[in-house]
């Protein structure tokens, strides 16, 4: 596959050059990289030109977090890279690029009988899954876990080839020679650059092991205002400032149709009627396409296309349209008696539990990733073959898909990744894949001047009835406590044991369905209708350590299709199990701070997170009236885990809630790149203040209540407050700082507006409680 100079470059225009590899590439998977003229191939991650010019193959989804800097910076660093000359492009699906971290965490997903047998049975089945299948999903905060070690073995190897190839010239020691600043130096002036020596170290063999530098990529933890720039400031950054970064939406091909759509509501629709004739009134419209579920126009414009579908007023039936209302009616009545399966259980589990003291009820309503830029994708169908351009976070996935659409191979298929405007893991659904294909091949039918290019951009009203929202969840949470010691306030409130239960859709298992079986959503939901999923429920076991903990799933059936938003199951179990903490704490007279400090063991990393956060947010003890509230989690178990401790103040009026600043403490181990994980932790504040002040998404008869963007009530600058954000410095391996920012802020904020005005708001959105 030839990629095109799509890539962002931060230096001089690429020329010709040589791709660098080193022994990791399986010699049973085809390159996924193919040369130019003048050009070189050895492997999938490393090319070097001519003008020394350096491009790295980035195998993950860009959408905004980061990951081509961050991948980038750890080749250059191993390398010895000058920044200035350093440029990424994306990389086509491979076996080359295995997410193997993320294969093994969702291994429920893909192999359920398998999964769970052995660790060791677990990574080796999780790698030969990842490179057989291609799999290089971006998800769960795992790029660095998957592609650290493989990103710097490849900089390694490249630095001692082109090394290597300096000293023979030079008649010296390779090892003697210093490697920086896109330079290889030796003694008495001696000086030469990639682009010199690359045609040369094309042919040497690759070091095995290669000689990685003794420190990897890192930098300290400085405050959010400290003199200078950057070191690797974000290489899209200008192309993103000038407009040329194309996402996928801007993707312009010669004689290229635009096409729009319209769905019916939920998974159970069926396309009724539409008045064709009205639809090919509209000047500019080409075709008209109906689908089972969908009608398409297609058009020289996509103004003309999107006319031609309000002109033909499409018409569906739901089979099963969901509403809100029955959504919460049903999720109630199975958090009292439904049946459920016990995922988690710590300590003396349910024997350690023989009383219920305090008992309460959290309700979380769904919430939709609304990226700001909607579903598009580009397709050519020739010759049967098809080329594709899409930005999806599960690309192989994608490719399938839509080869089996058409009914050709996944090998036909030619993948061509594109940023994303914004995704919150919308982009890990590939139903803009499958529509563009087959509108392509009915376009391709049709075309009497040859196959031609077409690309599908959904409108607004289609991205909110297709979404698949992060699943609602009615948590009960009960605690026995420890009484105190009569005469003495503050005494008790210790907890014994903690039962926390949830009923929510076992929506990672539904979405696993959907992404690895290829069954439609209304499919995915029956095969998978009351089946127990401990991924639904990550974060209900509180980081605290408590003798008793014991978690229950109860899968409820909602009638709506569910999937992945930012911050995914612990946005809701962080709320509850934060919230229940702090009440606690309120009824047994204890300070929510040390009240929480004596239930962290050996845990010293979220010590310091809670007590560096309590500093940098004033905090006064949460005292009534202060408008301050305090929640922390630990996203993930183990010690490597990413912690984070956030002070929020919060007011309430007339005019409604404001949020005025948000102090976070985060330890999310060795900090590769400062500047994006301040960026992530403070979009993921942001997000999380959306979730607790925004307006939850309401369905009737199938579709939402309101099809206007706005009606979300999403955050604007004006709403933002002061964020103050302080990492502590950290020996643990690097953790994505993305999620854990979304998944403290609302428990944070109800914490605060209960000490601003006495009232207790235990669902989300806040708002829904009527303030």
């Amino acid at each position: 596959m030839n990629l095109s100079r799509r890539g962002i470059l931060a230096g001089a225009a690429a020329g010709g050059g040589l791709i660098v590899a080193w022994w990791l590439l399986p010699r049973s998977h085809y390159n996924p990289l193919t040369p130019g003229e003048g050009e070189h191939v050895f492997g999938a991650w490393l090319r070097i030109g001519a003008d020394s010019v350096v491009t790295v193959a980035v195998p993950q989804l860009e959408m905004g977090q980061g990951v081509t800097t961050v991948l980038a910076q750890l080749v250059a660093v191993e390398l010895g890279a000058d920044w200035r000359q350093v440029a990424v492009e994306p990389a086509p699906p491979s076996g080359a690029y295995p997410n193997i971290p993320l294969a093994e965490k969702w291994a429920p997903l893909w192999d359920p009988l398998a999964a769970g047998l052995s660790q060791a049975t677990d990574e080796l089945l999780a790698a030969r899954f990842a490179r057989e299948n291609r799999f290089s999903a971006t998800a769960e905060g795992t790029t660095l876990a998957a592609y650290e070690d493989m990103a710097r073995e490849a900089g390694a190897a490249a630095r001692a080839m082109l090394a290597q190839e300096a000293a023979e010239r030079w008649g010296t020691a390779w090892e003697r020679l210093a490697v920086a600043g896109g330079l290889v130096q030796g003694g008495d002036g001696l000086t030469a650059t990639f682009g010199e020596l690359a045609s040369g170290a094309a042919t040497r063999g690759v070091p095995d092991p290669p000689p990685l530098r003794p420190e990897p990529a890192r930098e300290e933890p400085l405050a959010a205002f400290a003199p200078g720039a950057p070191a690797f400031p974000r290489i899209d950054l200008p192309a993103k400032v000038d407009g040329s970064l194309q996402f996928a939406g801007d993707v312009r091909l010669p004689g290229m149709l635009q096409a729009s759509i319209r769905h019916g509501p939920n998974a159970g629709a069926k396309l009724a009627g539409f008045d064709e004739a009205a639809g090919y009134r509209v000047p500019g419209v080409i075709q008209v396409i109906a689908g089972k579920r969908w009608l398409v126009a297609v058009a020289e414009t996509w103004w003309s296309a999107e006319q031609a579908l309000e002109a033909m007023d499409p018409q569906f039936t739901a089979d099963f349209p969901a509403s809100s209302a029955e959504i919460s009616t049903r999720l109630g009545l199975m958090l009292e008696s439904g049946g459920s399966f016990r995922i988690a259980e710590t300590g003396f589990g349910t024997e350690g539990l023989t009383r219920v003291d305090l008992a309460r009820r959290y309700e979380v309503e769904p919430h939709l990733a609304a990226p700001l830029e909607t579903a598009s994708a580009t397709a050519r169908l020739s010759d049967g073959r098809l080329e594709l351009w899409i930005a999806s976070q599960a690309p192989e996935s994608a490719r399938k898909a839509a080869a089996e659409a058409i009914g050709i191979a996944p090998e036909d298929v030619a993948l061509y990744p594109v940023p994303a405007g914004g995704s919150f893991d919308a982009r890990l659904e590939h139903d803009h894949a499958i529509e563009v294909a087959l509108v392509a091949r009915e376009v391709a039918n049709r075309s009497a001047q040859g196959p031609r290019p077409v690309q599908l951009t959904w409108p607004r009203r289609s991205q909110l009835i297709n979404a698949r929202p992060r699943p609602p969840a009615w948590m009960l949470l009960g605690a026995q406590l420890q009484q105190g010691v009569p005469g003495s306030p503050g005494t008790g409130g210790a907890i014994d044991a903690l039962r926390v239960r949830i009923a929510c859709p076992p929506a990672a298992l539904e979405f696993g369905r959907r992404l690895f079986g290829g069954l439609t959503p209304w499919a995915a939901i029956r095969e998978t209708e009351g089946r127990d999923d401990p991924l639904a429920c990550t974060g209900a076991v509180p980081p605290y350590q408590l003798p008793s903990v014991m978690v229950e799933h109860v899968p409820v059936e909602i009638g709506l299709p569910v999937g992945r938003v930012r911050g995914n199951a612990d946005s809701y179990t962080a709320f509850a199990i934060e919230s229940f903490i702090d009440e606690i704490a309120q009824k047994s007279g204890r300070e929510p701070l040390s009240y929480r400090m004596t239930m962290l063991g050996s845990d010293i990393r979220l010590a310091a997170c809670l007590q560096r956060a309590a500093r940098l947010g004033g905090w006064d003890g949460g005292a009534s009236g202060s408008g301050q509230g305090l929640a922390c989690h630990r996203l993930g178990d183990g010690p490597d885990a990413p912690r984070i401790a956030c002070i929020a103040t919060a007011r309430g009026s007339e005019a409604g809630v404001r949020v005025t600043k948000l102090s976070v403490a985060v330890d999310i181990g060795r900090i590769v790149n400062l500047d994006i994980a301040r960026q992530q932790v403070e979009g993921g504040l942001i997000f999380g203040l959306g979730i607790a002040l925004g307006r939850a998404p309401r369905w009737r008869g199938g579709l939402p209540a309101s099809e206007d963007y706005a009606d979300l009530d999403l955050p604007t600058l004006a709403d933002c407050p002061e964020i103050e954000v302080d990492f502590i410095a950290s020996e643990a391996p690097p953790a994505d700082p993305g999620e854990i920012g979304a998944v403290v802020a609302p428990p944070a904020i109800a914490n605060a507006l209960f000490s601003a005005t006495g009232l207790r708001l235990r669902r989300l959105p806040l708002l829904s409680d009527g303030i």
